[in-house]
């Protein structure tokens, strides 16, 4: 729900997609019509239907659970490597390095001058930086830091606590 789609406008929304669907098995019941209608208007539409068929998919397979592990998840059709690393990091608290937008900015321009350095090396990197305790709140940190501070088009390179060490500091874009 999160992606593209401010927290203020998806709080209330996930609110009530909870109430409406308990449970993966809850879900997985319900008409995809209405799955759309309970995710509408946060776009992405064909999230919702990709999330029921997951849902079913989960009661059909293990019993209405998501499995522990990467390789489990992965096999699920809509889930792909960062998904499958949210679960396993946000859900079961298993470390996992994660790579979406805000990390991956952060990564490149800390670590690579904010060059176009492909994904399989910044998977790496965030693998390689990932403490072996408490991986959902590093996770957790590096994605809300790349939302507040070092942002797309005005990060806050002046009071950045990286800026010592970041490769593109001061960055153009910066205020």
């Amino acid at each position: 729900m999160l992606q593209q789609t401010q927290v203020a406008r998806v709080i209330p929304k996930y609110r009530a997609f909870l109430r409406r669907y308990p449970s993966l098995q809850a879900l997985a019941r319900a008409p995809v019509r209405e799955v759309r209608e309970a995710w509408y208007p946060l776009g992405y539409n064909i999230r919702p239907v990709r999330l029921q068929a997951i849902a079913r998919a989960a009661v059909r397979r293990h019993r209405g659970r998501l499995p522990r592990t990467a390789a489990e998840l992965l096999r699920f059709a809509g889930i792909g490597r960062y998904t499958a690393a949210a679960v396993m990091t946000f859900a079961y608290g298993t470390p996992a390095p994660i790579l979406d937008t805000n990390v991956r900015r952060v990564l490149r321009r800390v670590f690579h001058r904010d060059n176009g350095v492909p994904d399989r090396v910044l998977w790496s990197l965030a693998a390689s930086l990932l403490p072996a305790r408490r991986g959902y709140d590093f996770n957790q940190a590096l994605m809300d830091f790349g939302a507040t501070v070092c942002t797309a088009r005005a990060p806050a390179c002046r009071t950045c606590p990286l800026r010592t060490a970041c490769t593109t500091y001061p960055h153009p874009a910066a205020r």
